[in-house]
């Protein structure tokens, strides 16, 4: 919890300035007096003012760390909040899946969905993309020969997150590119070698004629 500096307090602003003028009217008096008068007075000012700077300095420094904590709390808060209604999101997906989002509760399924968007919830999971271990957990594996790399071939449960941070990862069957489909040389090598052959008879064929 962040502790006020001491005697940082809005009102101690002034009484500080108030400190240095009196001090200033102190020296101002003094001039009158001994030099000893004069520069003990210039002294005090020095220090005050010193005072003062040091104690601006303090209080905007506490009142950063207060709004950083402020926001912090807010965070987390929020969080909390939008964590808790991630199954009610999922069972409106569910009903929305069925064709159950009709009448009065499409309009609330809707309104939930704009409040928590607003509030920096994202959904993110996608048939297609590229499976990335950070943010998609694999519950289903297969082979296909229609991808080129591991791919989200379906999403079984949307996932969540809050800026960079994942609230949940998202559910998703995986395929892998199917094994043997890649091209290779083979068979123009094969190729290559039944021309030499080929090649060969022809040369001996002259060479006979």
């Amino acid at each position: 919890m962040t502790e006020k500096p001491q005697g940082a307090e809005p009102g101690d602003d002034s009484a500080a300035e108030e400190a240095v003028v009196k001090a200033a009217e102190e020296a101002a008096a003094a001039g009158s007096g001994s030099d000893e008068d004069v520069a003990a007075a210039k002294r005090e000012l020095a220090e005050r003012t010193g005072d003062l700077q040091r104690l601006q300095a303090e209080y905007q420094n506490y009142r950063k760390r207060v709004e950083r904590d402020r926001l912090t709390v807010r965070e987390i808060a929020v969080s909390n909040i939008l964590e808790s209604l991630i199954p009610v999101l999922d069972d409106i997906g569910r009903a929305r899946e069925h064709g159950e989002v009709t009448g009065g509760f499409k309009s609330v399924a809707e309104s939930l969905e704009t409040v928590v968007a607003k509030l920096g919830l994202q959904q993110f999971g996608k048939e297609g993309e590229p499976f990335d271990p950070t943010m998609h957990e694999a519950l289903m594996h297969s082979y296909s020969s229609d991808v080129t790399q591991d791919t989200c071939v379906q999403i079984l449960q949307p996932g969540y997150r809050i800026g960079e941070r994942i609230i949940r990862p998202a559910m998703v069957a995986v395929a892998e590119p199917q094994p043997g489909t890649q091209t290779t040389s083979a068979p123009d090598a094969e190729s290559g070698k039944s021309a030499k052959p080929a090649d060969s008879d022809e040369a001996d064929g002259g060479a006979d004629s």
